[in-house]
């Protein structure tokens, strides 16, 4: 039974997952790093990283256990409130399938005492198959449609069955996206924090814009349950219970076990708020941190040798470049701020018009 009006109580709706999963995770972070320690469950830094993290040898990992604890905290907390919702419970699934593959390749590095888990093919052909899966119970379990909504132009676009391809790609270039961030003191963390409390906000703003610019095109792929956006204010007070031990100088480092859990839950909540194309503007520094190792490896390969970077991905080029970790953090973190704003900005304005508009 729901005890929240979902509409008439927004900020407890969302204040209620996100405090939830703050204080799980930071609870289960603070008993993981003695235990972790306990087990040798350490990182090994990789050989061609900065000198600096060389000293980071030996801090524990996997703490991406807490992450996953506290999202699924937040997800039940917010069911019990709101109202059931199949939707958040399957995003909640993949959200830890993928936390469990991450799993395993941790546990791999770990027992290999390694910087190198599960080969890049195994990693790739796990994740493609957990996002085709997604991509089947959006369109045919959940009845989703295959509609895909330009924001800002507010149209919906219908692209049949090469939906089943969009959805996986979009998921398995996320996922990969946040791992690849995931190599400074708190940068994913907190970039994946900033993302994770502004998308409800989008998602919002999306339904009521495509309401009142597309009629029932629109409609048909748009979910009206409010429950459904929860997975951001649990991904959120997870991010942020985690960033209390992974901010500099890191007691604990999240590992796959986290990264890859945050960028599926990310992925798959903005796929069913049918915001995922504000995914490249809100999370900008992931989609440049993954541009870096792309344009790194080609011109690697294609020019013999030679590099475009100081180090990939773009965050140790600017290690190297000089700039301490804290100052890089702050300003990708910062960066996301901005450029979410802008997004938040533009949506209350084009819906403020268009609802002038329609009046």
């Amino acid at each position: 039974m729901a005890y929240l009006n979902a509409e008439t109580n927004l900020a407890l709706s969302l204040a209620i997952p996100f405090a939830v999963s703050l204080v799980c995770t930071a609870l289960v972070t603070a008993r993981l790093i003695p235990w972790l320690k306990r087990v040798k469950s350490t990182q090994e830094i990789y050989e061609l990283a900065p000198e600096e993290h060389r000293r980071k040898s030996g801090t524990p990992t996997m703490g991406g256990i807490a992450i996953l604890c506290g999202t699924a905290a937040g997800c039940v907390a917010a069911m019990i409130c709101l109202g059931f919702s199949s939707s958040l419970l399957f995003m909640l699934g993949i959200t830890l399938v993928f936390g469990g593959v991450g799993m395993l390749d941790d546990l791999k590095k770990i027992t290999k005492r390694q910087n190198l888990g599960l080969r890049a093919r195994q990693k790739l052909a796990l994740q493609i198959v957990i996002a085709l899966a997604c991509a089947i119970y959006y369109v045919v379990v959940a009845d989703m449609g295959t509609y895909i909504i330009l924001p800002f132009a507010w149209k919906a676009v219908n692209i049949g069955p090469w939906m089943f391809a969009y959805i996986a790609f979009v998921i398995v270039a996320a996922v990969n996206a946040v791992n690849l961030t995931d190599g400074l003191d708190g940068l994913a963390s907190s970039v994946s924090f900033v993302v994770s409390v502004f998308f409800p906000i989008f998602a919002l703003l999306g339904f009521s814009l495509s309401l009142l610019k597309n009629g029932e095109l629109a409609i048909v792929a748009i979910s009206r349950n409010m429950t459904d956006t929860m997975i951001f204010p649990a991904l959120a007070g997870a991010c942020i219970g985690f960033l209390v031990y992974n901010r500099y100088p890191a007691k604990i480092f999240m590992g796959d076990t986290g990264s890859l859990a945050i960028g599926g839950g990310i992925a798959v909540g903005a796929i069913f708020a049918h915001m995922e194309l504000l995914l490249p503007i809100a999370g900008v520094v992931f989609v440049i941190e993954a541009l870096s190792d792309i344009i790194q490896v080609g011109s690697y390969k294609l020019r013999n040798g030679k590099r475009v970077f100081k180090m990939a991905p773009l965050h140790h080029h600017f290690e190297l470049s000089g700039w301490h970790e804290k100052k890089v953090v702050t300003v990708f973190a910062t960066i996301t701020i901005a450029l979410c704003a802008v997004c938040a900005f533009a949506l209350i304005i084009q819906s403020t018009l268009a609802g002038a508009a329609a009046g």
